[in-house]
């Protein structure tokens, strides 16, 4: 385990795209009718937030350094 348990500019980015996906996405199921297209821009966030989370952590933000 890593000893700075998440608290690094790669880890809060990718959080902060995850949770603005998983309301975008929320709010896509809530709307009546239920609107796919914008459902799926939350998922398409959310994959987006993992792959931020990976480049950002190979550029070296992920250490407890920063």
């Amino acid at each position: 385990m890593s000893d700075n348990h998440g608290n690094t500019p790669a880890a809060w980015t990718a959080v902060v795209v995850a949770l603005v996906g998983f309301v975008v996405g929320g709010a896509g199921l809530m709307l009546s009718p239920i609107n796919y297209a914008v459902f799926w821009v939350g998922v398409g966030l959310n994959v987006v937030a993992g792959v931020l989370f990976v480049v950002m952590a190979k550029l070296g933000y992920h250490e407890s350094t920063h």
